[in-house]
């Protein structure tokens, strides 16, 4: 019989029939000896060291192919197609201006109106001639400013043509009706100072608080005239009267001012060309005759007599 070798250390392990000691391995169908049992680890730990070599290689070349099988598209696409080269040139000597920015388009009304604006919105309004017909009296024009003082914080008035700040329309008859020109809105009355010259007043305010009509010179108000009261085209506002005059004379004072803001002046038009358009109100019957209104229904000036 062949003479076993330690296949660790070459060292012989006589002919196999039993002497001396030995440690035997068997991997597979193979038996290799082991003069100790030092060898017989060494062997052992030869074994896993060999074995996880060849599990490393393959799981190396595994990888490989799975980088070559997923990369090789890209990479033929990158080697066939051309790669993008820039073109750089020098910057012409001489640029066109560019074309301005348009300014944004404006919407809305222009502020301040224009009198153009103003003349515009009056053509397409109704407005009520003050005084009753059939007669259209002839108006005068008075250059007397119905508003108060300029302050610091106000602007003093002014009137658009130069000493036609209104208009005086005699009445013919004391306690003759006088309307409403438009709608609005009742700004302010005013009943009198207390003596017997004591002027009676109304101011009515129209398109939203920027224009304002005038009624100057009343004999008496509705007691319903009061301020922050609707008031519309056609309605009665007072009774023509000579409050407030020097030289006792039956006529009404109308004004028309336009006041858009308190930073800008009040502006009074002379109203004249306005109202040879407005219609008049004719009065029952054809006639100004029972024109006024039972006691009850006006509000009379309070009039104190002075002491002798």
């Amino acid at each position: 019989m062949a003479t076993l070798v330690c296949v660790v250390c070459k060292t012989a392990l006589g002919d196999g029939d039993g002497d001396g000691e030995r440690f035997v391995l068997l991997q597979g169908g193979r038996e290799e000896a082991h003069c100790s049992q030092v060898c017989l680890v060494a062997n052992v730990e030869r074994r896993r060291l060999a074995s996880t070599a060849v599990r490393r290689r393959w799981l190396l070349r595994a990888t490989a192919v799975a980088l070559i099988v997923v990369g090789a598209p890209k990479l033929w696409h990158r080697i066939r197609v051309p790669q993008s080269a820039s073109i750089s040139f020098d910057p012409p000597e001489f640029r066109p201006p560019r074309e301005p920015r348009p300014e944004p388009p404006m919407f809305g009304p222009a502020w301040p109106p224009t009198d153009q604006d103003w003349l515009t919105a009056f053509a397409h309004t109704a407005w009520t001639y003050p005084l009753p017909g059939p007669a259209r009296r002839a108006p005068t024009t008075d250059d007397r400013l119905l508003t108060t003082r300029p302050s610091a914080n106000r602007p003093g008035p002014l009137c658009r043509v130069a000493a036609k700040c209104g208009v005086d329309l005699g009445g013919e008859l004391w306690g003759e009706h006088v309307y409403a020109v438009h709608d609005g809105v009742v700004d302010r009355v005013q009943h009198g100072t207390g003596d017997q010259r004591g002027d009676v007043y109304v101011r009515v305010a129209h398109f939203g608080g920027m224009v304002f009509t005038h009624y100057d010179h009343l004999a008496a108000v509705p007691r319903r005239i009061l301020r922050g009261s609707p008031i519309k085209a056609g309605d009665l506002i007072g009774l023509v009267g000579d409050t407030g005059n020097e030289h006792p004379r039956r006529y009404v004072h109308f004004a028309l001012s336009i006041h858009p803001s308190n930073e800008l002046p009040e502006v009074y038009w002379d109203p004249t060309p306005l109202m040879a358009a407005w219609p008049l109100r004719l009065p029952p019957h054809g006639t100004v005759a029972g024109f006024v209104p039972s006691e009850a229904d006006l509000t009379m000036p309070a009039f104190h007599h002075r002491p002798r």
